[in-house]
């Protein structure tokens, strides 16, 4: 980082860019919200911010379909928006044929996939134990969702805060204590007994270690209501890395709605951004005289988050933001340049309030990033309470596939905190397994304790009934990429379609990107309803090779070392 900035030109227009920051942040603090047009025309913007839900597309430079939130401007930069179908320059050469052999291959004791808190902490005590250990992560720094690490500096900049720093001082350490760690590394294939293909630095990248450590982390839920797909609408995740790598807030008048305690803490970091936040829009019901227990159990298991939620509680207040429960966002409408949003219950009824914002945040909970865990043959099953898939574990972190462990939010959601401790455990449990002496491992197992003790009461305090399909109408879209609507599913489903592999070959929901990151769960939900039963490892799409979107180009482009 410099401090220094540059300049970029988008459609046209000028832009001033900080060095570092990404291509979204950039233009989002221009006030472009819209990156795309899509098949049917419609306007699309940054959703996601963390390259999942491909739908900050642009051309950047004269490559196309490049995510917004993912490019870095560390230079001058000339981008223009994406529009869907535009012609692919063909003129580039793939060169020689490559075999598998031609592919380069890392052959680590081992593989750590994914750099947050628990990766982190898993690479840290496998290597201080003596393994060798690489770690690998798709952004271009580490630290993960949680210690997003800032990407710019200089005058006017916030500095880096407490959660930044400790973020640092782990990634330092890493690095000190000899653990490798590249980044930039999309891994978008896992293939038995235990190999993974994975594309760097626009080359492809094959890794076969003795013992693999997943912890890829989650991604947020979609919220498919009139409107989500709006330019401005984007997920809490998404406006929280804005601020915290770019100290950029997602607009002047933002509203956030969803279910947990990060919506609190953007509402936080937003108004110390200057941004207004017009109401933090919480799902679950307002704590009663009954949530008592729940709080005692949270403070005695961790009271530095308790007075965190304090703090946020405190600055929402100071700023002005009204806190209303029992309501989350029933539809999104344009209004000139802004938009409007409608609030209400989640079961139906008229709406009960709307406000009109320039940007609206949504956070309703979580879905595990397990494709490689479920494409290598992982166990998983269904927890009702949360409506997400979790691993099947041993005490050692290791899942039901031999050599494979697993940890943090990709097995099932548990907190930054848990997934510290948790790292701890399974790097030392990995290291064992090979025959390094590791140690530490009695108090990590204390606080994982004392952190999942916290979790538990957390989501009892914030719990409620989840999405409710009378939130949607015929036209709204449940699969944003290939924009297949509510309607259309219905019809789908009234032909009897019993298996949802049949209704996406129907209706192509799923096909997209996203590859169903975002529909996949509302569908199998839908479906699960209506044939009685749970969803379970079985009900929705089938993980298939490439889990993550690859360019045939990387894949057959020169090894760099």
């Amino acid at each position: 980082m410099t401090g220094k900035t540059e300049i970029i030109t988008f459609d046209g227009r000028r832009i001033e860019a900080r060095h570092g920051e990404s291509l979204a942040a950039a233009l989002t603090a221009a006030g472009i919200r819209q990156f795309r047009t899509t098949a049917h025309e419609a306007p699309r913007g940054m959703f996601c911010g963390m390259g999942v839900c491909q739908d900050c597309l642009v051309e950047v430079d004269g490559r196309a379909n490049e995510r917004a939130c993912m490019v870095k401007v560390t230079g001058p930069l000339v981008a223009r928006s994406e529009a869907h179908a535009r012609p692919l320059d063909v003129t580039q050469s793939a060169g020689a044929p490559k075999t598998i052999d031609d592919v380069r291959l890392m052959q680590p004791e081992v593989l750590v996939i994914g750099a947050g808190p628990g990766g982190l902490s898993a690479a840290i005590a496998a290597r201080s134990a003596g393994a060798e250990v690489l770690m690998i992560d798709e952004r271009s720094k580490p630290g993960g969702q949680y210690f997003k690490q800032p990407d710019v500096d200089g005058e006017g900049v916030m500095p880096p805060d407490a959660q930044h720093r400790e973020g640092a001082a782990l990634v330092e350490r890493a690095r000190t204590i000899g653990v490798k760690i590249l980044n930039d590394v999309t891994v978008w294939g896992a293939f038995a007994p235990l190999e993974f293909a994975a594309t760097h630095n626009g080359a492809a990248l094959r890794i076969r270690p003795k013992r693999a450590i997943i912890a890829t982390g989650a991604y947020e839920r979609g919220w498919p209501v009139p409107g989500w797909t709006l330019p401005g609408v984007m997920t809490t995740g998404a406006a929280q890395t804005l601020w915290r790598t770019a100290r950029r807030v997602p607009g002047k008048r933002v509203l956030i709605a969803g279910n947990g305690p990060l919506n609190l803490q953007l509402a936080a970091e937003l108004a110390d951004g200057g941004a207004e936040i017009v109401a933090v829009v919480e799902a679950a019901a307002a704590p009663g005289a009954g949530a008592i227990g729940e709080l005692a159990t949270m403070a005695l298991a961790s009271p530095k988050l308790v007075l965190d939620g304090i703090r946020y509680h405190r600055k929402r207040r100071k700023a002005g933001a009204p806190m209303i429960h029992s309501a989350v966002v029933r539809g999104i409408e344009r209004d000139g340049g802004a938009l409007t949003v409608s609030i209400g219950a989640a079961d139906g009824g008229e709406p009960s309030g709307r406000y009109t914002v320039d940007a609206v945040c949504l956070g309703y909970g979580f879905e595990p990033a397990n494709e490689l865990l479920r494409g290598l043959g992982c166990g998983h099953d269904f927890d009702p309470q949360r409506r997400q898939l979790v691993t099947r574990r041993d005490d050692r972190g290791q899942t039901t596939v031999s050599d494979v462990y697993a940890l943090g939010d990709c097995t099932g959601l548990g907190g930054a905190r848990a997934a510290l401790a948790e790292g701890t455990v399974i790097g030392s449990n990995v290291a064992a397994s090979l025959g390094h002496a590791a140690s530490g491992e009695a108090d990590a197992t204390a606080a994982l304790a004392r952190h999942r003790r916290f979790q538990s009461a957390l989501w009892r305090l914030y719990a409620f009934d989840g999405y409710h399909p009378s939130l949607a109408n015929r036209e709204t879209l449940v699969c944003r990429c290939e924009e297949v609507s509510f309607g259309e599913i219905e019809d789908a489903l009234a032909e009897d379609l019993s298996m949802i592999g049949a209704v996406k070959r129907h209706t192509r929901v799923g096909m997209g990107r996203c590859q169903g990151r975002y529909c996949a769960p509302v569908l199998d939900t839908l479906m699960a309803a209506r044939a009685g039963r749970e969803r379970d490892e079985f009900s929705g799409f089938a993980p298939r090779v490439p889990v993550r979107p690859v360019r045939i180009a990387d894949i057959a482009g020169e090894t760099v070392e």
